[in-house]
């Protein structure tokens, strides 16, 4: 089963439109995802919707945040993408009559069910703040330059 990938890479997105001077294009966005701008205005539209990003029209236009990263947490990006399915593993139902199926289930689904609550529970508790000044502080223990705002792709 291929793992879904889509918090990590827009949690990516909105950590660099944090530091990005201006709206950051669909087609940026896909360069630095490898991905198509169909792809991206998707999601981002499912993001627009919960208020965390916006976008601008017309020339020099294109995605920004709506609200600063104190106020958004994992959690929330989560919630946005529509809530995808965290745990690639689960019970099975080949035979729902079987007992011993029953049983396997009724244990990983407790399971399951308590390590989901607790990782949405985190989820909730990282703002994308916190992201931001772990990245601050890894590229600082790096010794680099300051933050270049431009790390976009340039347009073609």
């Amino acid at each position: 089963m291929r793992r879904d990938s889509r918090l990590s890479r827009m949690l990516h997105v909105l950590i660099h439109m944090s530091r990005h001077n201006g709206p950051a294009t669909s087609e940026q966005i896909s360069r630095m995802l490898a991905t198509n701008p169909v792809v991206v205005r998707r999601t981002m539209a499912g993001l627009r919707d919960k208020g965390y990003v916006r976008s601008e029209k017309g020339h020099g236009g294109g995605w920004v945040l709506d609200l600063p990263l104190t106020e958004i947490t994992l959690l929330d990006i989560h919630k946005a993408l529509g809530e995808p399915t965290l745990f690639a593993v689960g019970p099975a139902s080949d035979n729902p009559d079987c007992l011993v199926e029953q049983a396997v289930n009724a244990a990983l689904g407790q399971a399951f069910a308590d390590a989901e609550a607790q990782l949405l529970a985190r989820f909730g508790a990282v703002t994308l703040a916190d992201l931001a000044a772990d990245f601050d502080a890894r590229y600082r223990a790096l010794g680099s330059p300051p933050w270049p705002h431009e790390h976009y792709p340039a347009e073609d």
